[in-house]
């Protein structure tokens, strides 16, 4: 069996007098000379050059969010800070608004804003967070998912319990969302661990749960399409910033920010600074930004403050000698119209479309028709729906409308665009002056709610077919009259003995159910006979049947 001598003993073990390195010894003497303090002491030097490294370090922190900043849009940079600067919107961000009230007392709740781009859904989502004093989070459901949502919920929950603020997270394009991607916030809200501002352009009913909406306090806060004085405001004001910057200032700095000397360089402006006061277009920076020029951008923009804005940023940097037309000319060549054949704007214009004709006005339906069509939108969509309104608006009053439209259609096919306007506009001439009369669409209504009651009614006997012997004794078509064997009218039982009596289509002058406004029949004879002619079908005195509006009277009485 081995010895003690035999068996290896650790260096630890080891006498201090072995020649061997003592690993232990060794370890604690380095650890001693790494940590033993310096006997030099710092000089003046050191202490500059120490100075000189933070500065350093912060002159590149600063650089760095300068460029930034610099490579922003100019619609960006001129977002204002306090509500007090915020255009439009009166409604909602008024002195005595219900918006502006909630926000004042912290409890804005979570809200859904739906507007059209550019009106300020943004901009206003983060004025109410800086208002409320609440923890801001902004996203966009077009680059974010539920894994980049998630983690923000512990944040707030965390907050919530540390500090006692409240987190808003405000996602954009909250429709980009799909339905089970917007549950994810469902238990959050209903815990009140955060508050959500979700802003869209499309119809909520429509985009968003209803489990969702629900949840949110005022549901939906609607926001209008700038006016044209509104917009023309944004860029006078817009002009006066970038006016007021000294040419020293270098162009990574904030739009209208005042210079502060070095020490104050990165103090935070007070809340309480008055905004810039907002200056005459026509600056004398600006020369070629001539009244005329600032309303056309107005009204290319649409309603849009960040077209608006993005267009000033462009007309920015042409040369001031450029010449009035010129610029004009450039500006409508530099704006894509707006339209969107999947949002509220395609149908919107259809809809016009449709009850211009409806209401005999032909100028405006071919405004309409210009309208879409200018926009590249599809002839064959609107070629069908031609072809329901001549059903829907003209039926019987001119059985020769369905087909003209139907060869509207059929043209569309054959020959697109862009010869096949021409087509279009021929039938929605056509059907704007024709008469109109909507019995048939109104009588299948009425069918349709009766049939819907009970679809189990059965079919009279007289009116069933009977091709075999025996249908025939068991009463099948017995007691039909055949109305050709007949040189007189003749009668049969046609509909089932529950329905029997109901009123499905009315005749042709049967005006029952219809209302009588004379107040609106004088309108109509203001603006359209220009209060020269009465309307040919205007009694001596009212009737005593109603009638819903003139224009569905038909014209041929």
């Amino acid at each position: 069996p081995r010895t003690s001598s035999a068996r290896p003993v650790a260096p630890i073990f080891r006498a201090s007098g072995s020649a061997k390195h003592d690993l232990f010894t060794s370890q604690r003497t380095q650890y001693a000379a790494v940590n033993k303090p310096s006997q030099k002491r710092r000089t003046v030097g050191d202490i500059l050059q120490l100075s000189h490294t933070a500065t350093s370090v912060k002159r590149t922190r600063h650089t760095i969010g300068s460029h930034l900043q610099a490579a922003s849009p100019l619609a960006e940079r001129l977002r204002p800070n306090i509500l007090d600067d915020f255009v439009g919107q009166v409604h909602l961000t008024g002195p005595n608004s219900f918006l502006s009230t909630l926000s004042e007392k912290g409890a804005i709740g979570s809200i859904i804003l739906w507007g059209p781009p550019g009106c300020g859904k943004t901009t206003l989502a983060r004025l109410i967070a800086k208002r409320t004093n609440a923890i801001f989070r902004e996203l966009s459901a077009t680059v974010v998912g539920i894994n980049d949502v998630r983690p923000i919920f512990d944040e707030a929950k965390n907050a919530l319990k540390l500090t006692g603020r409240r987190t808003i997270i405000f996602l954009d394009e909250i429709h980009r969302f799909t339905r089970s991607q917007q549950d994810i916030f469902l238990p959050f809200l209903e815990r009140g661990y955060v508050q959500l501002i979700g802003a869209t352009t499309e119809n909520p009913s429509f985009k968003l749960n209803g489990a969702l909406l629900s949840r949110c306090r005022q549901v939906v806060f609607s926001l209008e399409r700038l006016t044209d004085e509104e917009i023309t405001e944004i860029i006078e004001r817009a002009i006066a910033r970038v006016a007021s910057i000294p040419s020293s200032l270098p162009p990574s700095s904030p739009l209208g920010s005042p210079r502060l000397p070095s020490s104050q360089s990165n103090a935070a402006p007070e809340p309480s600074t008055p905004p810039p006061a907002p200056l005459h277009p026509l600056s004398p920076t600006y020369p070629h930004i001539t009244h005329r020029i600032v309303g056309s951008m107005a009204s290319l923009s649409a309603g849009d403050a960040r077209t608006a804005l993005s267009l000033l940023e462009h007309v920015l940097l042409v040369p001031t000698d450029t010449s009035e037309s010129a610029l004009l000319d450039l500006m409508k060549r530099s704006v894509a119209t707006s339209y969107d054949r999947t949002g509220d704007a395609r149908y919107n214009l259809i809809s016009a479309l449709h009850k211009s004709i409806r209401g005999n006005q032909g100028g405006a339906a071919l405004y309409w028709l210009a309208r879409m069509l200018g926009a590249d939108e599809d002839p064959m969509y609107i070629a069908r729906r031609l072809v329901v309104c001549a059903s829907e608006d003209v039926g019987m009053a001119d059985p020769h409308a369905l087909p003209l439209a139907m060869a509207a259609l059929q043209a569309c096919q054959v020959i697109g665009m862009p010869e096949c306007r021409i087509n279009l506009a021929h039938v929605v001439t056509y059907l704007s002056e024709a008469p109109k009369s909507t019995r048939a669409f109104e009588g299948y209504n009425r069918a349709q709610e009766l049939a819907q009651r009970d679809m189990t009614l059965p079919v009279p006997f007289s009116m069933r077919n009977a091709p075999t012997g025996l249908m025939k004794e068991l009463g099948y078509g017995e007691g039909y009259n055949y109305q050709p064997d007949f040189a007189h009218p003749v009668t049969n039982e046609y509909l089932p003995l529950e329905v029997q009596g109901e009123t499905i289509l009315r005749k042709a002058d049967d005006l029952t159910r219809k209302k009588w406004d004379d107040d609106r029949l004088r309108q109509w004879e203001e603006i359209e006979n220009g209060g020269q002619v009465v309307w040919a079908g205007r009694p001596s005195q009212a009737p005593d049947h109603e009638v819903i509006n003139s224009s569905r009277i038909r014209h041929d009485t």
